[in-house]
């Protein structure tokens, strides 16, 4: 890498063919389907990433209705409203055709102008993160980013070539993030199928030898969830928190994962929130996040919309983790949420009722050891790409500026 002059900046309003919000169809969740037209909304789009868990889909007739809000190859997907304000990514091209809500922009730069990889890179840069952040903010007490403070943005505007050079660049370390995404989910689902298979369809080392009464196999025991673990209420206030403090928003826990892969820092903080260890799970409590579930790997504090939940014994903390992310679970919990003045949430004291089966030790000591063995694989997994995010990060804006060049 060199030294070089900056580049000149250029409103981006100026450099694309559109930028715009979506809108919803009647009927909102009713109307949404399993298949057909993609459907993007803010809980799809994280920096840099495109989740797909919760993507929903529109039929024809609805899509065609949407049509002017198209999502095209290479489009930049900006969150505008809300709590997810200023989280950006590409398109998957796997996911399109697509249409999006009002709460996500549609950025498409001119392709003989700008790579599409440098606009997405710029706008998750930290100048632009916080930049982004402190203007949704200044227009009220709703979290919001306007078509024209977007068209305003200035970009810096390299030659083409040079752009392309910067994405593919920053895309290494994306793609080595990506990788160990992919590594995560293969872990995950590894540990959901034996806890299935063991705790579900009940074919557990020995299975065929033992005997079952009432639904309970001879030597296991029935228990109920806060019988084997308990939620902890640790209030802390702003002002005691060191800024460096990790905090984990419902935001930061991806939809079916058990671990959480990001965080943010207190200094975000403004009030009070729940304390948690490394260890510790946290279960989303509310709707949109409800069953968003993850174990900690650092000390830090959570929303108070996410419920801790720790483990009696170390011994037992596969178990209650795996109970606590499976779809049985949720769909249980689901049943008996809250129906409050704002938002429906999930109710503690009905889901420490929750019916366990405990098996005898050995069994519970083996299944603890392989969730514990992939629990250490998905933790270093997670700091590397906190590392190589650390990394991309660091190199961003130096290579945005023109500052340092490939």
């Amino acid at each position: 890498m060199v030294i070089r002059n900056k580049w000149k900046t250029v409103p981006l309003g100026d450099y694309c063919s559109k930028i715009g919000s979506g809108s919803t169809p009647r009927g909102g969740d009713s109307v949404y389907q399993e298949s057909g037209v993609s459907f993007i909304r803010s809980q799809n789009i994280y920096n840099g990433q495109f989740v797909t868990d919760g993507l929903a889909h529109l039929n024809d007739e609805l899509a065609n209705k949407l049509r002017g809000v198209t999502v095209e190859p290479n489009d930049v997907l900006l969150n505008i409203t809300g709590d997810s304000v200023a989280r950006s990514c590409q398109v998957p091209e796997e996911i399109l055709p697509a249409r999006v809500n009002q709460h996500v922009a549609i950025v498409r730069p001119k392709a003989e102008e700008f790579d599409s990889r440098f606009v997405a890179y710029f706008l998750i840069s930290p100048f632009m993160q916080s930049t982004m952040l402190s203007l949704a903010g200044s227009g009220g007490t709703r979290k919001a980013l306007t078509k024209e403070m977007i068209e305003r943005f200035k970009v810096p505007h390299p030659r083409l070539p040079l752009q392309e050079r910067i994405s593919d660049f920053l895309s290494t370390y994306d793609n080595l993030i990506d990788n160990n995404r992919q590594r995560m989910a293969l872990l995950e689902e590894s540990a959901r199928q034996l806890y299935l298979e063991w705790f579900v369809r009940m074919h557990f080392p020995g299975h065929e030898h033992t005997s079952i009464t009432n639904g309970v196999p001879v030597g296991w025991k029935r228990k109920k969830l806060g019988e084997i673990c308990e939620d902890i209420r640790e209030k802390v206030l702003p002002n005691q928190l060191e800024p460096d403090t990790p905090y984990i928003g419902l935001e930061h826990i991806p939809k079916r994962s058990i671990s959480l892969t990001d965080w943010g820092q207190a200094e975000q903080v403004t009030s009070t929130k729940h304390r948690f260890r490394a260890g510790e799970f946290l279960f989303g409590k509310i709707r949109p996040y409800f069953h968003k579930v993850g174990v900690a790997f650092v000390d830090g504090v959570a929303s108070a919309d996410a419920i801790v939940i720790r483990p009696q014994t170390a011994s037992i903390g596969g178990l209650v983790l795996m109970t606590i992310s499976s779809d049985a679970f949720v769909a249980a919990t689901a049943q008996g949420m809250k129906e409050g003045s704002k938002m429906p949430r999930a109710d503690w004291k009905l889901m420490k009722q929750y019916p366990i089966l405990v098996p005898p030790d050995g069994l519970l000591s083996t299944f603890q050891s392989t969730i514990q063995l992939t629990v250490a694989q998905l933790k270093t997994l997670t700091l590397q790409n906190q590392k190589l995010r650390a990394a991309r990060d660091l190199l961003l804006p130096k290579l945005m500026s023109g500052e340092i060049a490939v």
